[in-house]
């Protein structure tokens, strides 16, 4: 986490910069639900939307940290905590937001980890529920930052895009391919998902 670990870092000024220009996009809304995804897999989307998080909560905002790759979830085990309820158990209605929410040893940054991995990962996520959490949810904080599968990977990404205020797509150079981040972008095109922009990682 270097916006936490090293703040005077260049990388670290990068992503208040990249708050900085989310956060020109809504200028005129109050609250705002970003996600953030790849187009596959080990581009640096997770660590993006972490650091992205801590800045958010550096300036003061109230910031709740979603975990919505229901398929194979990581932030429990960056920010340290249990994954033993969460996105999941409030989707199938086995918890409460008071139970499933953590707090993280950084001020105002709450975490919703993934929860338990359900059997039906697309369609907890494509449900009526979700559309409803997300609107609890923008209520108690000033920012929600999804993090999601590939879009490539799972339709998952697709569905959560089409429902999020913004989209941020996170792609490394030299591992990504062109062909792979043009059809990730029209997928989410097709659901008219608001692309704000792409996020070049792992640029020397």
């Amino acid at each position: 986490m270097i916006v936490s670990m090293n703040p005077k870092s260049s990388i670290a000024e990068s992503y208040r910069l990249l708050r900085t220009k989310i956060q020109f996009s809504f200028k005129d809304q109050e609250s705002r639900t970003v996600m953030v995804t790849s187009s596959q897999g080990g581009e640096g989307k997770t660590t993006t939307i972490s650091n992205l998080a801590i800045a958010y909560a550096q300036e003061g905002k109230k910031v709740l940290l979603i975990d919505a790759d229901l398929r194979k979830p990581s932030l429990h085990r960056i920010f340290p905590q249990l994954n033993h309820q969460g996105l999941s158990s409030l989707l199938t209605g086995h918890c409460s937001i008071q139970d499933a929410v953590q707090p993280t040893d950084f001020e105002h940054l709450d975490l919703l980890p993934s929860g338990p991995v359900p059997g039906n990962p697309s369609e907890l996520i494509d449900s009526a529920a979700m559309h409803q959490l997300l609107q609890q949810l923008k209520q108690q904080y000033d920012v929600l930052l999804v993090d999601t599968p590939a879009v490539l990977a799972a339709s998952d990404a697709v569905i959560v895009g089409s429902i999020c205020d913004g989209v941020i797509m996170v792609a490394a150079p030299g591992k990504v391919r062109k062909e792979h981040l043009k059809k990730a972008r029209e997928q989410l095109e097709h659901v008219h998902a608001r692309m704000l922009g792409v996020v070049m990682n792992r640029v020397v």
